[in-house]
This record gives structure tokens, sequence and C-alpha cells, in this order.
């Protein structure tokens, strides 16, 4: 049986959203506060162990907000702990999430914003859905709620540090609703995610980026791809329509805290964008002062024509930036053998699992 669909789902509130509700349907605002303590810090979202709340809110939730989690109807874990979850949504509709371990105990959720992708990157796995919806907010908390979860049961209670928006889906295309989530995740009356463990990608939409100033001021990162705008626009048709001289004027107006950094996102292709010509147009694109750059050795999936470089080239490329005075980071490649390295994911089981029986 599919879930009712009509009711909101209580994940999608922020704690002032959820005080004014309780308010206007004449409940304490207050209860606002020992709900997201239990859904949030001490991540029990069974009513019934609520012990502090009253009876009477319990039962207003029940019958007017719906309390369920995206389910995890799949995962599988690779050869270097990274673990990527299928989740499921009430209307069956399915993203994937990814848990990437890293050094001192930081474990890092890729989260997924939209069911697909419209923007069409030519590298990318996910590109080829095509977009089908955005996620609701709750849809987008809910995979972290979700997964979580299944760590505190499945996997001696690893806690969920880090969370980066690189999952399925453009973040800005979905603005409002990645925004909220934000809000959710780094409220001090709920997950208390800092604002530096937070990191949204964008692949460059530029009204949005324009609008930065209205979201939560976490750490930014540009999918730049390429210094000339013939093999973006190759790459990424968004170049198209805002092309590199409108993206980095926009990226200029990003509200930015002291010591913080814009970093760009370089996906290093064998032969395509990983030459000198590359480096000499980063040199004059980029301010080395403001800008970190993360090379991203290309992660091969099937049908893909595009080609990793060797190790040699990736390294030579880094050192070249390097003597131009850029703080450059090659990312290590993490889940390649399941799919789930950036550029991979793909829900690909959706139509072979029968979510709701």
């Amino acid at each position: 049986m599919k879930p009712n669909l009509e009711k909101r789902s209580l994940y999608s509130f922020t704690i002032n959203d959820l005080r004014d509700h309780f308010q206007e349907n004449g409940l304490s605002k207050f209860v606002a506060n020992q709900i997201y303590d239990w859904i949030y810090k001490k991540h029990v979202h069974n009513l019934d162990e609520w012990t502090n709340v009253s009876k009477k809110v319990k039962s207003y939730i029940s019958e007017n907000l719906d309390t369920r989690l995206p389910r995890i109807v799949w995962n599988g874990l690779s050869v270097d702990g990274t673990r990527k979850f299928l989740v499921a949504m009430t209307d069956d509709k399915t993203v994937e999430a990814v848990a990437i371990p890293a050094k001192n105990n930081r474990l890092t959720l890729c989260l997924s914003s939209q069911v697909g992708c419209a923007i069409g990157c030519t590298f990318c796995h996910t590109g080829t859905m095509g977009l089908t919806r955005h996620l609701d907010s709750s849809e987008i908390v809910g995979q972290f709620l979700a997964v979580q979860n299944f760590l505190n049961t499945e996997s001696k209670g690893e806690k969920l540090t880090n969370i980066v928006y690189m999952g399925q889906g453009e973040p800005l295309h979905n603005f409002e609703n990645v925004k909220v989530a934000t809000q959710i995740f780094t409220d001090d009356h709920g997950l208390m995610l800092g604002q530096r463990k937070i990191t949204l990608s964008t692949s460059g939409l530029v009204p949005q980026i324009e609008k930065l100033h209205e979201f939560p001021p976490v750490n930014i990162a540009i999918s730049l791809h390429a210094a000339h705008n013939n093999i973006r626009s190759e790459l990424m048709p968004i170049n198209k329509a805002y092309d590199l001289d409108r993206l980095l004027e926009a990226i200029k107006k990003i509200p930015l805290k002291a010591h913080r950094w814009i970093t760009y996102e370089y996906l290093l292709i064998s032969e395509y964008n990983d030459r000198k010509e590359d480096v000499d147009a980063l040199e004059k694109l980029l301010d080395a002062k403001v800008s970190k750059i993360n090379l991203i050795p290309f992660n091969e999936y099937p049908d893909s024509d595009f080609k990793r470089p060797s190790e040699n080239r990736i390294k030579w490329f880094q050192n070249e930036l390097m003597k131009k005075g850029y703080i450059t980071t090659v990312r290590t490649t993490k889940g390649s053998d399941i799919l789930a390295a950036c550029g991979q994911l793909k829900s690909e089981m959706e139509d072979k699992i029968n979510l709701w029986d």
C-alpha cells in the first residue's frame, strides 16, 4: 500500500515553521523544541517513544503530519568502505546517496537534490536520466536521517559528520527545498552541523548563484571542468546559456566570510582538458588568492566515451597548477567498484524493486 501523499512531512519544517504551525493549531509552540530533539538529536522517529510529549500532541501529529522517512531499499559496500544507498520516496521514485569515510572519523554523506538532473552534463551518468522531479526538503533531510538510522543499527553507530550536495541533481535548480533542508541541518536545536561541514556544488546556474546571499553560508564548490568556453559547452550544455565570463562575474558576488575560498571542481579527462593550454587558461581565469582547485580524475562508467588520465598525468597537472600558486588537491576516487564515485550515480534499480509491497 502506498502512503498518503496529502499529509505534510514532519521533516519539512524548520524549527520556527514548526513552532508557528503548532501555535496556529492550538498547541504550544515550544513542543517543537522537544520534537526536534527526538528526531534530530536522538534519532527516535517512533512517536510512542517520545516520553515527554503529550498524547494530545502525538495524536495531532499522527492525524495531520507524515512521520515516515524515505526507505532504504538497497545498499552496497565498496572495498574502500564507501557505502551506496538506493533510497525510495513516497511516490516510489528513488535516488542514490553515498556515505564516504575519511580520516579523523569523518563520514560524509553525498546527498541527492533531484530525481535525475536537467543539466545534461555529458560526462555524468546521472545526466543520462533526465529530470523527473525536484526533491522536497523533507526528502533531502530524510535521506540523511534514513542513512543515519541505518548506521545506528547496522554499522556500529557510525555518525555522519559532513554533507555534500553532490549527488543526483543540480542543487541550485531546486533552490528553495535545498535551502530549507540546509537550515534544518544547521539548526542548533537539530542536527547542529556546522556551516563548514556542508558543501553545495553547482554546475553554474548564474541567476541562482546571484541569490546565494539568501542561502545559509555554507561552502561553495563550482563545477568548472574546463577553462575554455568551447570545451566547457561540450561537457556542460549549461555553459551555452551562462558562459565562463557570466559565471565568474556571478561568483564574485558570492558573500564569503573571512578566510573562505571558492572551490573549483575540475574533471580531468584524458587528452581532452588535461593539456598545458588548459593549465594556462585556468591561470588567466581564476584568482589564486581566493580559489582552490579540486581535480577529479574521470570515473569511467558503462557506455562513456571519456577516459581517465594516467596517474602520472594527473600528478603533472596538479604540479603545474601548484607552481602557479594555486592550492590544488586531487579527489581520491572512492566507491567506483559499486558505481558510487563522482559522476557515476544513477537509479538503475528503480524499476526492479517492488517498493511498497
